[in-house]
């Protein structure tokens, strides 16, 4: 499954919703997810499960890339 990932890069500082980025995960789980970006120091806000027709409409982006862990 993939899953979008929403986060502050830095869990130090406040969050602040202009600040947040995303990265998309391939995982089986939201606590695979959270134990791959551990390392990371990530603030994570909120996690979504991307399916079918979400995901379709995501890799029409320019941005879309699917983080290699």
């Amino acid at each position: 499954m993939i899953y979008k990932v929403f986060y502050q890069a830095s869990s130090d500082e406040v969050p602040v919703r202009e600040k947040t980025d995303t990265i998309f995960v391939e995982a089986q789980s939201e606590r695979e997810v959270r134990s791959k970006l551990k390392k990371y120091n990530y603030n994570i806000e909120f996690i979504q499960e991307v399916d079918d027709v979400f995901l379709e409409y995501e890799k029409q982006s320019e941005n879309f890339k699917v983080l290699e862990l």
